[in-house]
């Protein structure tokens, strides 16, 4: 059974369910409202009232997963946690509360996520598409056909603050959405170039908060199911009639999801003028869904991220046979150091593929450029704290610890760290390593134990060894080595 949790500008929202024949089946959903990004001051900084609300909500949810008996959970963060300045102190409540690591992903990763949850919904896999996902944040636009994405984008504008900034007050006017209708153009004018706007044969939108638009232009016979910028009209005036947020009244529409769609609408009417969209189909998929299709995927050992590392390999034309090397050797070490758990297996093998892309860069100080690569990039599949934990394992590959700080508090990050560096000097060194003639360990402090043949038949090893034990000393840890007969 898996859950996905997505931590949103407006609220916070859960499925669980469990992948069954072609779909996945979803046996539990929950909602928190929180409007976190209405808790942004004009610096970026979340407030402390903002920040309680959003942790009481989180312990909500938690105690929804305990319910179930879950074999995978990925709870997710969006726009706001993305820039809110102040969200490294909110992180360590919020896990404490959900119970599980919160990733703050990037704007393209949720663009990935949104396309995949949509793109496993439909059954026209050769479909050149566009995907709209209106968040309270942020926009996504994704292109693709099929299953695969051809571009992806994240625009900074979403429904928290186009409502609070053009409709202040809650009041609803034509010059309001005349001005916040505009200025959601200016956000998607330059998307597409003109002269470069690609074609696609149908556009979805995929936003809890269009398809509540589009519930509401069906139920009040404003309109059919999919949406025309006639309906859109529409459903502007009527909004416009009401004169206030306070006052808007639909059907089933739930309290407090009123500012969202006045500023949603405002936006969707925007981007189909702009992108020059006469029809929008709603339809049920998004985040939650894409998060749980990749967390079945993963499990599958259909893992986009094996793809983006070998896509990053070539992009910066790293040596593919060393880059293995060292993933094998890397990947044996950690295994007989008996890490605690498996959570830095596939980082530390990925880290080890891309050890040498820096040298596109410089030869001098290559692991530096590699770390800061590998942190930046675009790198689909992964969450900002995947890649700042392997831009931690390429910049320890070798020289002092001390660059790495508090990281090597983490008992098994130092023993990644310790593999990664023990298989690049082997590798540097020329060694075709033989497991068989090899022990180490790492309880308190380093044991090595190596053939004293090894030893013989490399005169350069000891010299690296004993460089490598300076480097180990200097933050406190006694590395040993023996020489023995096997």
């Amino acid at each position: 059974m898996l859950a996905a949790v997505d931590l949103g500008s407006n609220s916070f929202r859960l499925h669980i369910g469990s992948h069954e024949g072609d779909g996945i089946a979803v046996v539990r959903s929950a909602r928190e409202p929180t409007r976190l990004a209405a808790g942004l001051d004009q610096n970026g900084v979340l407030s402390s009232a903002s920040m309680r609300l959003g942790i009481e909500a989180l312990g909500r949810l938690g105690q929804v997963l305990k319910e179930y008996p879950l074999d995978a959970v990925r709870v997710v963060a969006t726009n706001t946690l993305r820039i809110a300045r102040n969200a490294a102190e909110f992180m360590p409540a919020a896990e404490k509360a959900i119970g599980y690591p919160i990733e703050i992903i990037s704007g393209e990763e949720e663009a990935r996520l949104i396309y995949m949850g949509v793109a496993n919904q439909l059954a026209t896999p050769g479909e050149r598409r566009l995907v709209i996902d209106i968040g309270g944040g942020s926009t996504e636009l994704i292109l693709g056909r099929g299953k695969e994405i051809e571009r992806a984008e994240s625009i900074g504008i979403g429904t928290v603050w186009q409502s609070l900034h053009f409709f202040p007050q809650g009041r609803i006017d034509d010059a309001a959405f005349d001005a916040a209708i505009l200025y959601a153009r200016s956000r998607f004018e330059d998307v597409f170039l003109q002269q470069q706007r690609p074609e696609w044969k149908k556009v979805y939108g995929s936003s809890g908060t269009i398809r509540a638009i589009a519930e509401i232009i069906v139920r009040h016979g404003i309109g059919k199911s999919d949406i025309t910028l006639g309906s859109l009209s529409a459903l502007k005036r009527k909004l416009i009639e009401f004169g206030s947020i306070s006052r808007i009244h639909f059907d089933k529409l739930r309290p407090g999801r009123a500012e969202s769609i006045v500023g949603g609408l405002a936006i969707l009417i925007g981007l189909m003028e702009e992108l020059g969209v006469d029809t929008l189909i709603p339809i049920e998929g998004g985040l939650r869904l894409g998060v749980m299709w990749d967390l079945h995927l993963r499990a599958t050992r259909h893992d986009r991220r094996e793809l983006s590392v070998r896509d990053c390999l070539q992009r910066f034309s790293a040596d593919e046979p060393r880059a293995n090397r060292v993933a094998e050797y890397a990947a044996a070490l950690f295994e007989q150091l008996k890490p605690g758990s498996d959570a830095y297996t596939k980082l530390l093998a990925w880290s080890a593929v891309l050890h040498e892309v820096g040298l596109v860069v410089s030869p001098t100080n290559y692991h530096k450029h590699g770390a800061y690569l590998v942190e930046n990039a675009d790198l689909p599949g992964f969450t900002t704290r995947e890649q700042r934990t392997m831009g931690k394992f390429i910049l320890g590959q070798k020289g002092n610890l001390r660059k790495l700080g508090g990281a090597l508090d983490d008992p098994d990050l130092a023993k990644a760290v310790l593999a990664m560096r023990l298989a690049v000097m082997f590798m540097h060194a020329r060694i075709d390593v033989d497991f068989s003639e090899l022990r180490i360990k790492n309880k308190g402090k380093i044991d090595l134990d190596l053939s004293a043949r090894m030893m013989a038949e490399h005169p350069t090893l000891p010299y690296w060894i004993e460089k490598e034990q300076g480097f180990w000393g200097e933050v406190g840890v006694n590395f040993a080595i023996n020489a023995r007969r096997y």
